[in-house]
């Protein structure tokens, strides 16, 4: 499941319309949020890489909101590896950055975003992985 990119893409919440052009490298999304009085609208073109099928996956995301003036980038990777007796360990890792006038909320606005996001998508991600 975790090199089924669509479906991890999917546990953003804020991500949607993630469409495979090359199976295991080339997607595309968009991002939609609010944030502070904006209102975010962002076709996000994802690249994937350093590919282990059933178990590890890196990749970059990046998009612009040309209507608020912002440019969105995200890098992250998700790895999987059993742990015994029985279980597996999840690790993830990654950054963003957000520049233009949504940069101009601050940092401390946009990490709160950021923590809440994650949150919710490592939320999504047990009950994902728990079914599998």
């Amino acid at each position: 499941m975790i090199t089924t990119v669509p479906v991890v893409v999917g546990w953003v919440d804020i991500v949607e319309d993630a469409v495979e052009v090359e199976r295991l490298s080339k997607y595309t999304a968009v991002l939609m949020d609010r944030l502070g009085p904006f209102k975010l609208r962002a076709d996000l073109d994802i690249d994937i890489f350093d590919v282990v099928e059933g178990e590890s996956l890196a990749g970059k995301a990046s998009g612009e909101d040309r209507q608020v003036g912002s440019r969105l980038m995200i890098e992250g990777s998700v790895r999987l590896a059993p742990r015994e007796p029985s279980g597996t360990v999840v690790t993830v890792q990654g950054s963003y950055e957000v520049s233009g006038k949504v940069a101009s909320m601050g940092s401390g606005t946009i990490n709160k975003k950021a923590e809440k996001i994650m949150e919710k998508f490592f939320a999504t991600a047990v009950a994902a992985l728990g079914e599998v």
